[in-house]
């Protein structure tokens, strides 16, 4: 263990400079005090490693020194090499400067490892598509990428989802991809929001830079938008049985999810189930429901059941006049 610790504390030091024993010794879950004799051990086997002390003091290494890769274990490589989604890299524009890294990392990694690389790639594949969903437009999706990557602030125009067309200048500080779905996380008038690149209609890059915030975290921004966005969202709630035939209708319109939920829901005397599900809407909920035809029952909100009523009569009425 006290090798795999070295190795970590070698590569903290290597990628993010001066660090204090007290941040290694949080980022190794060891105390300080085990930091220090680690920075001993290192020394003593000829890396050039120094304390300072002090308020501007830490731990760091020479600023020409590098290690390689042969402190890699079996299962940090299959790592390295799994967590690749070509669609996105692709979205990027980086699918091939990425099979080219990888190709050299392969190069640089001990022959043992080596054969580890074919079996990843051949036995986990990270697809991130959605099924049966439309891939989404993103003709801004490079433009948004540089101006993230140069600072510069974006002009364009937007259109919201209520539909309404806004114009904005934002200081874009991130991309993010959702099942799929690429997102700009961006500053606006000393706060931060998240723009779906596919509804910019119009875009260009100002000539104007901005100064990145220090204390923003990415994870942690998304992470909380994500449980806000999910929170705001308005719920419907459904009450429907469904029957023994169209349990397999329902799991395909709902996805594996729902499958717990027929499982743990009584059986009843005629073979039906019963169970609520969630929707934006009542009429998100009616239209998703009203393709199920027969197959499921809605038992409650009433008003859900009459609008159900409704749009079957509109439909039975435009065929009947054809």
């Amino acid at each position: 263990m006290r090798a795999d610790r070295l190795i970590s504390l070698l590569m903290l030091l290597q990628t993010n400079g001066l660090m204090t024993a007290q941040e290694l010794a949080d980022r190794l879950e060891v105390s300080p005090r085990t930091i220090y004799r680690d920075l001993d051990a290192l020394s003593a086997s000829g890396v050039p490693v120094y304390a300072e002390r002090g308020p501007q003091g830490g731990c760091s290494l020479l600023d020409s020194y590098r290690t390689n890769l042969t402190g890699l274990t079996d299962k940090e490589v299959r790592a390295l090499f799994m967590f690749t989604v070509p669609g996105l890299l692709a979205d990027l524009g980086a699918d091939k400067a990425s099979q080219a890294a990888l190709l050299k990392l392969t190069a640089a990694l001990p022959a043992p490892f080596r054969p580890d690389v074919d079996k990843v790639r051949e036995r986990i594949l990270l697809d991130t598509a959605v099924w049966f969903q439309p891939e989404e437009p993103t003709p801004y999706l490079a433009l948004v990428q540089e101006a993230v990557w140069s600072d510069r602030r974006l002009r364009m125009t937007y259109r919201r989802g209520d539909g309404q067309w806004v114009k904005r200048l934002v200081d874009p500080y991130a991309l993010v991809a959702k099942a799929n779905v690429w997102y700009m996380v961006a500053g606006m008038y000393h706060n931060f929001y998240t723009f779906r690149i596919s509804r910019i209609q119009e875009a260009e890059l100002s000539d104007s830079v901005f100064e990145r915030p220090s204390a923003f975290s990415l994870s942690d921004f998304w992470q909380t938008w994500c449980t806000r966005f999910e929170k705001g969202m308005a719920r419907y709630e459904v009450t429907l049985r469904v029957s023994p035939g169209g349990v397999p209708l329902v799991v395909r319109a709902f996805g594996e999810g729902v499958v717990q939920l027929l499982t743990a829901a009584p059986i009843g005397a005629d073979g039906w189930v019963e169970i609520s599900l969630p929707f934006a809407s009542m009429e998100e909920a009616c239209r998703q429901l009203i393709g199920l035809g027969t197959a499921v029952h809605v038992t409650a909100p009433a008003e859900l059941r009459q609008h159900l009523h409704a749009k079957a009569l509109e439909v039975a009425a435009a065929y009947a006049a054809s």
